[in-house]
């Protein structure tokens, strides 16, 4: 955590924990982890997880490992795996010599699996898929036993060797727990342990042909890595009562405690693993890296910094209660770290030429333009002025409404750091009536100097040299989704997706000095918003800029405006 980093504020995990310290309960340990599964790319609620625990680790001077839970080869990769290392190492986070894999525990697992039957406490069960879920019951009415539930100790180490073993076909049997049918949380009712899963795995290979389920090796690898305090979301909070269970059966020597937290959600956007696939899988976007998704490889590409996400997930803090996150309040947590970082440069997105009628033809100026007005030690450089410059398309119009103190016909304006110009004539396209050339003059007296008594100029507009600015292409990013919840309803998703999540400008001018600039560079562009160099589309020969985050900041609007209603 770097020194901009917001100080974690207290919540209700922490005061568990400094209890626990208190008390001297697991004798004043604190190790937490962060234990995603790999089928995946992360997301901003992955985000607050990783922020949660590698922050109470480094605050209580722990230890958070990291940890793959690949228990279930369908779907899972090293591509997966790589980037999730990727991910959480660019956050900032650091899990040393700590990495783990819960495959690495197979065969752990497997001799617990093999305890409980001795114990009496799991057993083989012959029912199909369906019938299984018919036995279950409902929330109303409790499950019926399986027929297969008392099969002696013998017949059901015998059955558990012989799956693991490959003799029989995917679904015939499942290991299950024994507990109770009748409780009233239907995880408890005789939980699936293993399954038989004919499936090659990232890391195991065709090893093995049984697989066990989530809640059974999660427990478990918590208990393997002696970690302290299990920390999970809310969907997880009726699975305690199994993780409890499991490991209270067993002979383990640590026994964490799960304590679940709300997750992250955001508006305009989805965190559901599965419809983010769903996105990626069937085109709607170009990749999970798209600058558009949620997902923190997307984030960075966009241009987003570890400092502002962390600092999001501190200023969202950690609640028991669901609730949803406005994603004004993450884009100004980008761009009040941007505004600190970010140097500023001239950029013409739509681009208009602009003639100064008396300029020389043929001279160069150099205008010295400050990199960061508030912070003088970013220092300065020089922008090459001349005749023919670009301004943007919208800094001119033949007949401006009222409040309109841009560039128009008689009417004059700054241009940035450089002369005050009037406009004195236009050139239009014969055929669309288009206005294509604003003719200007310049006054010489007031390249950045002051104006002579009683001459106001009320516009600034920027500006590039026209022979001496690049070409770029500039894609500018919305927000995905174009309704708050786009979960709302049942039927699809996809249909609220915004079609003007993104449009690409490709006929852009920026300044001379962006020329080479390395991939993820991050800029403002002045009176445009904050731009990042796209780090893969990116070359020698084409610079592609992305769009981070405009200028405007909503959140800081509907921040005053709850304070006025206070």
């Amino acid at each position: 955590m770097t020194q901009k980093d917001s100080p974690p504020a207290t919540d209700f995990i922490r005061e568990i924990i400094e209890e626990d310290l208190k008390t001297n309960k697991h004798g004043g340990r604190v190790a937490t982890r962060f234990p995603p599964e790999p089928n995946g790319y992360l997301h901003i609620g992955h985000a607050k997880s990783i922020c949660l625990n590698f922050g109470i680790a480094a605050q209580y001077h722990g230890t958070c490992n990291l940890r793959m839970d690949d228990t279930d080869p369908s779907g899972e990769s090293l591509e997966y795996v790589e980037s999730i290392i990727q991910d959480v190492r660019w956050l900032g986070f650091d899990w040393q010599d700590r990495l783990f894999y819960a495959s690495d525990y197979f065969e752990q697992l497997y001799e617990f699996a093999i305890q409980l039957i001795k114990k009496g406490k799991a057993y083989v069960c012959s029912l199909s898929a369906d019938e299984i879920r018919e036995y279950r019951g409902t929330l109303t009415e409790p499950g019926k036993e399986s027929p297969y539930r008392n099969r002696s100790v013998e017949e059901n180490l015998d059955l558990f060797s012989r799956m693991r073993a490959g003799e029989f076909e995917d679904g015939a049997h499942v290991l299950r727990a024994k507990i109770d049918m009748a409780s009233p949380n239907i995880t408890m009712r005789d939980p699936i342990l293993y399954r038989i899963k004919r499936a090659h795995h990232y890391r195991t290979g065709t090893r093995w042909c049984i697989y066990p389920m989530y809640d059974f090796a999660h427990c478990l690898s918590d208990s393997i890595e002696k970690v302290t305090h299990s920390i999970c979301t809310l969907e997880f909070e009726n699975n305690r009562p199994l993780y409890d269970w499991i490991l209270d059966q067993l002979d383990v020597d640590c026994h964490p405690q799960q304590i679940e937290f709300a997750r992250l959600n955001l508006s305009y956007t989805i965190l559901s693993k599965r419809r983010l696939i769903e996105l990626v899988r069937k085109g709607y976007v170009t990749g999970w890296d798209d600058p558009r998704m949620p997902t923190i490889a997307g984030m960075r590409r966009r241009g987003y910094t570890p400092e502002a996400i962390r600092n999001f997930c501190v200023r969202i803090g950690v609640a028991k209660n669901e609730n949803t996150v406005d994603m004004s309040l993450l884009e100004h947590c980008v761009r009040e770290d941007l505004n600190e970082r970010a140097p500023r440069v001239m950029a013409v997105l739509r681009p208009l030429r602009l003639i100064i009628d008396n300029y020389p033809e043929g001279q160069v100026e150099e205008i010295e333009c400050p990199n960061h007005p508030q912070n003088p030690d970013m220092g300065s450089r020089r922008l090459p002025f001349s005749k023919v410059l670009y301004i943007e398309q919208d800094d001119f119009l033949e007949k401006p409404p009222k409040k309109y103190y841009r560039l128009a016909p008689g009417r004059e304006v700054r241009l940035r750091y450089a002369y005050i110009v009037k406009c004195v004539g236009v050139v239009k396209d014969e055929k669309t009536g288009e206005v294509k050339e604003v003719h200007c003059t310049c006054d010489p007296e007031t390249r950045n100097g002051p104006l002579p008594d009683g001459h106001k100029v009320e516009g600034v507009i920027h500006w590039v040299s026209a022979d001496h600015s690049v070409p770029a292409e500039v894609r500018l990013y919305d927000r995905l989704f174009r309704v708050p919840d786009p979960t709302a309803e049942r039927d699809d998703f996809t249909k609220y997706l915004n079609p003007r999540s993104l449009e690409t400008l490709a006929s852009c001018r920026v300044e001379s000095g962006l020329k080479g600039a390395a991939p993820g560079s991050r800029y403002q562009f002045e009176r445009l918003g904050y731009f990042c160099v796209d780090a893969k589309d990116s070359s020698s020969n084409k610079l592609v800029f992305n769009r981070i985050v405009s200028l405007r900041d909503s959140w800081a609007k509907i921040a005053n405006q709850q304070q006025k209603n206070e």
